[in-house]
């Protein structure tokens, strides 16, 4: 089956950005940059997302995060599902940490559960078909709302692009590009909403 090894963000400014994950995520190798100019505003129709192990946990990312120079997007706060919330980092892209624990069972930590890859699609659907037809497994599927994979070091989710964008606190609307290129051992393709699959390189 087909995995995601690893994103590939697309910034103005790979050093900076580097830096500011460095600082506010640690070091990771799932996530890269690459220089882009082009040209891009408002909502890139996709979320990266932390996952991790409790609340405490949840605030030591997203205050390490904005003292790096995010955006706060969304203040953390317990939902029905856990405690999240959400971040712009400095090249625009947004970030959402949470746990599906509402209590802390100790002191913050710095470890990552999961990384996961948001997609804000059109039809989740017909995207979950492209995804299906490439290799990728269904772990679960709720309709035309929501799709979840198993794809390895970094899980693949689907969403209708306004509810995601609604769960990171900003607006739907954007244009341009989406700054994003994603790792993968299937062949190479372009989804239905215009989220590009690269062949993983070394």
């Amino acid at each position: 089956m087909s995995n995601i090894e690893y994103v590939t963000l697309e910034v103005a400014d790979p050093a900076a950005a580097e830096e500011f994950y460095a600082a506010a995520f640690g070091a990771d190798e799932r996530v890269r940059t690459r220089a882009s100019q082009a040209p891009a505003t408002g909502f890139r129709g996709f979320t990266m997302s932390l996952v991790v192990s409790q609340p405490a946990t949840v605030d030591s990312f997203i205050d390490s995060a904005v003292d790096a120079g995010a955006k706060p997007a969304q203040p953390a706060k317990k939902s029905l599902w856990g405690y999240g919330g959400a971040v712009q980092a400095p090249d625009g892209t947004i970030w959402t940490v949470a746990s599906s624990s509402k209590k802390n069972t100790g002191p913050a930590s710095r470890h990552i559960d999961e990384l996961v890859l948001q997609l804000g699609v059109a039809d989740v659907a017909a995207s979950k078909q492209f995804y299906v037809d490439h290799g990728f497994s269904v772990a679960k599927s709720y309709g035309r709302r929501y799709a979840e994979f198993d794809s390895g070091p970094v899980k693949l989710t689907l969403n209708k692009r306004a509810a995601l964008a609604k769960v990171a606190g900003i607006p739907a609307d954007g244009t341009g590009p989406h700054g994003l290129a994603i790792g993968t051992d299937a062949e190479p393709a372009t989804d239905p909403d215009g989220f590009v699959l690269e062949q993983i390189t070394s």
